[in-house]
């Protein structure tokens, strides 16, 4: 190549540095990154507000915050949870994880992949300040039902513009992970060859494509009845809310599932690492998150069996719930099975993946019990929701994202984070969410409301127990942003085998695995 053509082409390819490197990077790991930076710094806003309303319900009475201020909290504490941290957080482990595992040199569409992150720092200030305006935030709960969110100030229109944004940048990283996935994958590397993670996320992508677009239609008709004089949800104009609940749970029960799945593929990659054997019934396993997916739009109404539903309906409704237990179990059957007579170690991610299994089982059956229609009926909008739900997205999704990211530090850092701290994060972590939240069963089922900010003198208690639970959970995540930074600044250096892993299977164990008649143990070395 000529002189003059070596520097042209020098000076077009110079990589920026700095902020601007963040800025502008294309690299699937720089957005990666990004999306967990991002997610854990919400996590620990939407754990502030989760604060606020445990210091309140500490006592009876109203004594920290008036309580539409409290009804703000309840509201954004999940908004910032749900589509800030654990939905870019899954998105982070996507971009992070699928090139390498697929084989891929990057994400299918790069340039699409700097903007999906970059959409979401807007719409999560959009969000906060949605406290800024005189009426304050919304207060009607994640769910933004009608006809609390007809009425209210601007919060509630800033709102519906950052969960419209924050929906877009949902889908373009679907697609951007769809294409990749069918597109990109080394040679060899068949569909039922991808490790379970990548799974996971290829269905979740198709079910944020899915539904998406039938949450914006409905804060859209929200917008419009509020301001251009339709009455799609205004009992004054002849409309109905209860339709509003239909299309907002039409996408709300699959979005849980897509908080979930991508859950449910960290800990499929766990689980085997560390008990030195490849994942009991890979087919099994992909069938399960397909059957998952496919049963998470014909369930949305168990989430309105109060309201007033023909019985053949709620009838429909609570055997279709029902039935996604069983997929759900065979998932869980097949990493007790993985564990199963495996060379068994408890580093920090093992920690996490048993806890995980243990505790989401927890949440899993006290959603069967929600799902049963008149038992439901006692249950609904009780504390024992409350208890139910994050049982399911802490312990399962947020806890899951905690176990994978000490899984896969060593790899992205090269550097190993400590491993004595690590396990106190677990520890901390798993006892403070259980005395934060097991109590909240108890409080539902003797009748606590949901969403109060003050509390009949017999639940006292079991409020006092939660609440403290609850700071010792937001401090002890403190600890956890602590030991990744430590690890990043300079852990000792890891070992191209961190996990000390018998048939030299790396980081993922190729699924389906070696051949293998598992008589006897595999033995670690």
């Amino acid at each position: 190549m000529a002189t003059a053509e070596v520097a042209h082409h020098d000076h077009h390819d110079h990589h920026p540095t700095g902020l601007m490197r963040w800025v502008t990077t294309t690299n699937h790991k720089d957005i990666g990154t990004l999306y967990l930076i991002f997610a854990f710094i919400m996590f620990l806003l939407g754990g502030a507000m989760a604060l606020v309303i445990r210091a309140e319900l500490f006592q009876p009475g109203l004594q920290v915050v008036d309580p539409h201020f409290f009804n703000q909290m309840t509201t954004v504490h999940a908004l910032v949870m749900v589509f800030g941290a654990i939905m870019p957080g899954m998105v982070g482990f996507a971009n992070w994880q699928i090139p390498l595992m697929i084989g891929a040199p990057d994400m299918a569409l790069p340039r699409l992949n700097n903007w999906s992150f970059w959409i979401l720092p807007f719409a999560a200030t959009l969000l906060m300040s949605s406290f800024l305006t005189g009426g304050g935030g919304p207060a009607a709960g994640w769910t933004l039902y009608a006809p609390l969110t007809i009425q209210g100030g601007m919060g509630v229109d800033l709102t519906i513009f950052a969960v419209h944004m924050l929906g877009v940048s949902s889908v373009l990283g679907a697609i951007n992970i769809i294409v990749t996935v069918f597109n990109m994958r080394a040679p060899g590397m068949h569909f039922m060859k991808m490790p379970l993670f990548v799974w996971t996320w290829l269905i979740t992508a198709f079910l944020l494509i899915a539904v998406m677009p039938v949450f914006a239609g409905a804060v859209t008709m929200l917008l419009t009845d509020r301001h251009f004089g339709t009455a799609f949800f205004d009992p004054a104009g002849g409309g109905d809310p209860v339709l509003f609940q239909h299309i907002f749970w039409f996408f709300g029960h699959p979005e849980v599932y897509i908080m979930i799945l991508p859950a449910f593929g960290i800990i499929s990659a766990i689980i085997p690492t560390f008990s030195r054997k490849p994942l009991f019934g890979y087919t099994s396993m992909v069938l399960a998150v397909a059957g998952i997916a496919f049963l998470s739009f014909i369930v949305w109404a168990h989430h309105m069996f109060t309201v007033g539903m023909p019985l053949v309906g709620e009838i429909y409704f609570m055997y279709a719930t029902m039935l996604i237990a069983v997929p759900t179990g065979v998932k869980i059957f097949n990493w007790v099975a993985t564990m199963w007579r495996g060379s068994m170690t408890f580093e920090t991610p093992m920690l996490f993946g048993v806890g995980v299994v243990f505790l989401f089982t927890i949440g899993g059956l006290s959603g069967l019990m929600l799902g049963i229609t008149p038992a439901d009926f006692q249950y609904h909008d009780t504390y024992f929701v409350v208890a139910h739900f994050h049982y399911v997205l802490f312990s399962g999704s947020a806890m899951a994202m905690m176990g994978g990211t000490y899984y896969w530090l060593p790899k992205w850092t090269g550097h190993m984070y400590d491993e004595k701290l690590g396990k106190w994060h677990f520890w901390l972590t798993s006892i403070f969410f259980n005395i934060a939240f097991f109590p909240q069963h108890f409080l539902g089922l003797a009748g606590m409301p949901r969403r109060i900010p003050d509390y009949a003198l017999q639940f006292t208690e079991f409020n006092v127990i939660s609440s403290i639970g609850a700071f010792g959970l937001g401090i002890t995540q403190l600890l956890f942003g602590y030991i990744v930074y430590k690890c990043i600044k300079g852990g000792e250096k890891a070992t191209s085998e961190v996990w000390d892993n018998p048939e030299g299977l790396e980081w993922t164990l190729p699924s389906p695995p070696p051949y293998h008649t598992f008589e006897t143990p595999p033995v670690v070395k």
